[in-house]
């Protein structure tokens, strides 16, 4: 079996299991993730204050809020949203059709660059610790699909403050092992770095801006 197949079978499985996932958890996502997806709003106020992009990438877009507060913040920007669970997708488009053509849906697993010419931001919310396998693959085709001197902004979990809290998000697909910033830090030029907690410690998250180097 070559590489380039079993990562596709690999990828396959995973979109099989998210839609699963999420095709209940679309129904009610909105309502519960305020009480431990903390930041999605501020790292895009954040941003604001290094980049004023023209195209814009968001990976794993779920219901569009994240979206719609891009859509918002940069009035004049294009925007495409990826995300693997079609069910989300749907629940977005809704949310969504005001902003018409301005911002566009791919139902896809995100693990090769889009090829469709250099985005000035992509952003990742409480994302890539769900990517697994394959958020290593995620971070390099953003790099690609990224302008020199564009930003990459991600906000994620980073470390669980028990052993028995982070096998519980193990249990939700979430892997709290400290291994994303670190591989951030290493690839961009960090503009901005925050590691808050969570619950008086319970848990750790993380901001995090890089301008990708000329």
């Amino acid at each position: 079996m070559t590489g380039e197949t079993a990562q596709g079978m690999s990828g396959c499985a995973q979109s099989i299991k998210m839609e699963r996932y999420y095709r209940l958890h679309s129904h009610i996502y909105d309502y519960t993730r305020w009480s431990f997806l903390f930041g999605r709003k501020k790292i895009v106020g954040l941003t604001a204050d290094f980049v004023k992009p023209c195209r814009i990438l968001e990976i794993g877009c779920g219901t569009g809020a994240n979206l719609s507060t891009l859509a918002k913040t940069f009035p004049e920007a294009l925007i495409t949203g990826i995300d693997i669970s079609d069910s989300m997708l749907n629940k977005s488009r809704r949310q969504l059709e005001k902003y018409g053509a301005r911002i566009e849906l791919l139902n896809c697993n995100y693990n090769r660059p889009l090829g469709r010419g250099g985005y000035d931001l992509v952003l990742f919310s409480y994302t890539l610790t769900m990517i697994n396998p394959g958020w290593q693959a995620a971070l390099n085709a953003a790099i690609a699909d990224l302008v020199p001197g564009g930003c990459m902004a991600v906000v994620d979990f980073h470390r669980g403050g028990t052993s028995w809290f982070s096998a519980w998000m193990g249990v939700n697909n979430v892997r709290m092992e400290g291994e994303v910033l670190p591989w951030l830090i290493q690839r961009f030029d960090p503009l901005f770095l925050s590691e808050p907690k969570a619950y008086c410690g319970l848990w750790q998250y993380f901001y995090f801006i890089g301008v990708k180097e000329p």
